[in-house]
């Protein structure tokens, strides 16, 4: 299906140069002189290869259909993760490289969804938050305690972040997925 250029959005799967992309980013860009443009990150599907990419407002790219799957996590095994069909129990292989800078809040049985172009999986969807302990937090300095003063910590899956200074090491806070942002104190 043809859309115009200015309508692409991460995560739409496109075909361009005999190829398909899945895209990670997109930004509109209107210089000084002359008509805007649209500047797209995006990640073969195939190779694995990003490449950015430039149209004009008004031209129009082939966007292809996809299908969203619900899956479970099971484990990964080398480079793949290992998918579970929750109504069949089959189990699908993806590659690993296909969630990019979100592979770090996968968790064991995890419900994900699956963009798939014709049977193939192009694309995953982490839920939008997961619970994550903090394994690290710096002391709060005396004095710092505006609202807007957030310090450093270490989450238990390796990835840093930003808290309110009342949160401790130890303690389990819910994370957004796309950017490891704080999200609130997790009360379970």
């Amino acid at each position: 299906m043809k859309q115009q250029a200015n309508l692409i959005r991460a995560g739409q799967v496109i075909e361009h140069d005999g190829n398909r992309w899945t895209v990670l980013k997109q930004q509109i860009i209107t210089p000084g002189k002359g008509g805007a443009f649209i500047q797209v990150e995006m990640r073969n599907l195939k190779t694995g290869n990003k490449t950015n990419e430039r149209w004009r407002t008004a031209d129009t790219v082939e966007r292809l259909q996809t299908e969203d799957k619900e899956f479970t996590y099971s484990y990964t095994d080398g480079e793949n993760l290992v998918l579970m069909d929750p109504e069949t129990f089959e189990q699908t292989m993806v590659p690993a490289t296909i969630l990019g800078e979100q592979a770090p809040f996968l968790q064991d049985n995890m419900t994900v969804t699956v963009d798939l172009v014709e049977g193939d999986p192009v694309g995953i969807h982490l839920p939008p938050t997961v619970v994550l302990e903090i394994v690290e937090a710096d002391p709060v300095v005396k004095g710092q305690t505006a609202a807007s003063s957030y310090k450093p910590a270490l989450l238990s899956n390796g990835v840093k972040t930003s808290v309110p200074p009342f949160i401790e090491s130890g303690e389990r806070i819910v994370v957004r997925t796309e950017d490891a942002s704080y999200v609130e104190r997790f009360k379970g």
